[in-house]
């Protein structure tokens, strides 16, 4: 049985559906490589979550340099195979992959070299929780050039229609996680006890795992990556044209990573305990968006493929039926937030001490999920249509007037629960801009398709 899902011809919501309930797996894959992380630093103490959760944002940091060669390369390979031009396809997924080889290997160095006055960043109050990041970002920052690539790999064999291997792939780096978290946090016969640095060698060495997974599916490819020659010099048109499509949302993921470093600033003065409690609610609520996140990349390929075949009705109405569906999960992501916030969040922190702020994060975070969805698959949608800067553009001004909003609403009786105030009022703003955005997008195509026409008669 093929692993390849046809986007251009049958039902839409069926190969919608093909397509992305692997990759919504894989993202809950995913997740569960951190959410395994959380469950067992959590029995270490709040402190070693503080110090994962400050190290982990630079890893976060890491993920715009995996959005700028992934989005790309994604879009580009899917246009072009839509298009019918396989060696095409080929050349820029290889430019995908030495963009993101070349990023990755620059940001490894400047985290190693840098680690001390980047943990410093945070102001964290414990010389234990600040030696413990250290340790953390050392080590994970190992495995930044597996990470970009088994995300960039992800997004190009996902353009062809091929949502199965990922998925396959990452559930095998899952369970090598899953069997290395404890072992190396807690130590066993002759393996020393780690603590957060065990955590994070767990981490790097499934997701080195996933990426030799890879390799050796390129290898046996003949659709996509028998045309991709890694040794070929880059070519800059072609590198120009992945860097149009993936810079703007590059920027934008890193510039949410970094109002959430400035946010997690603010968060520290609150305590090592708040700190970790950002940290684990962010997990959690992992599951709406990195499920979201997982649908949008179906949506992005769908889009992509029909768009470069010339059926601009049929991306259309990918969008449309992906919209629908994931609002049923946003929904579904609110109701579990919101009235079982407790018992969630006792999985990961079991201190009581700690639970009514978590319970706390994770309410307010639920009143924004269904908005939240939406931001996430119109931006797949734009993405697809090769337009990633209009959303870029109102999710980066949104994003950064966290800042302020955080400011001013901590100050006020709202407390610590202003900030989370402060992520969820946005993110209502951000689905609801994207949404008219790409109502306007959809008119002034439809109004140029018509002039075209009018003209060519």
């Amino acid at each position: 049985m093929s692993k390849r899902v046809n986007l251009l011809e049958g039902n839409i919501l069926s190969s919608l559906t093909k397509l992305a309930l692997p990759i919504m797996a894989t993202s809950l894959v995913n997740m569960a490589y951190n959410m395994t992380d959380m469950i067992w630093i959590g029995r270490v103490g709040p402190g070693a979550v503080a110090a994962v959760g400050a190290a982990g944002m630079y890893m976060w940091l890491s993920q715009g340099i995996a959005v700028l060669a992934r989005m790309g390369g994604q879009v580009k390979v899917a246009q072009s195979l839509g298009a019918g031009d396989a060696p095409l396809a080929g050349r820029f997924a290889q430019n995908s992959l030495q963009l993101g080889l070349l990023l990755s290997t620059v940001f490894t160095l400047i985290m190693l070299i840098f680690n001390k006055p980047l943990i410093g960043f945070f102001n964290l109050n414990d010389p234990t929780v600040v030696r413990d990041a250290r340790i953390y970002l050392v080590v994970v920052s190992l495995g930044i050039v597996s990470s970009v690539t088994l995300l960039v790999f992800t997004g190009l064999i996902t353009a062809t229609g091929n949502s199965k291997t990922p998925f396959i792939a990452t559930v095998l780096g899952l369970l090598l996680n899953i069997v290395l978290d404890p072992l190396l946090i807690f130590g066993l016969g002759p393996i020393p006890a780690m603590g957060v640095g065990g955590a994070a060698a767990a981490t790097v060495l499934a997701q080195m795992l996933v990426v030799v997974i890879f390799l050796l599916y390129a290898r046996r490819d003949t659709h996509l990556f028998c045309h991709v020659q890694i040794r070929r010099r880059p070519e800059l048109p072609l590198l120009r044209e992945l860097l149009r499509i993936g810079l703007p949302s590059a920027m934008q993921s890193m510039l949410f990573t970094l109002v959430s470093m400035v946010i997690a600033r603010l968060i520290a003065s609150w305590g090592d305990a708040a700190v970790a409690v950002q940290k684990v609610g962010s997990q959690i609520e992992s599951i709406s968006w990195m499920t979201a996140d997982g649908f949008s990349a179906a949506v992005s390929s769908f889009v992509g493929q029909n768009y470069g075949a010339g059926n601009l009705q049929r991306a259309k109405k990918g969008y449309w039926t992906s919209l629908i569906t994931i609002v049923g999960w946003g929904i579904f992501s609110s109701l579990l937030l919101i009235f079982c916030a407790a018992p969630i969040f006792r999985i990961f922190i079991p201190q009581e001490s700690v639970l009514p702020l978590g319970v706390d994060y994770l309410v307010i975070l639920g009143v924004s999920q269904i908005p939240m969805c939406v931001d996430i698959i119109t931006a797949g949608a734009f993405a697809g249509f090769g337009h990633t800067l209009p959303p870029s553009l109102a999710t980066t001004l949104l994003v950064a007037s966290r800042i302020p909003m955080a400011m001013v609403l901590s100050r006020t009786a709202l407390g610590l629960n202003g900030i989370w105030w402060s992520i969820s009022i946005t993110s209502i703003l951000r689905g609801l801009v994207l949404l008219c955005l790409i109502l306007i997008f959809f008119r002034r195509m439809a109004k140029k398709k018509k002039t075209t026409t009018s003209l060519s008669q």
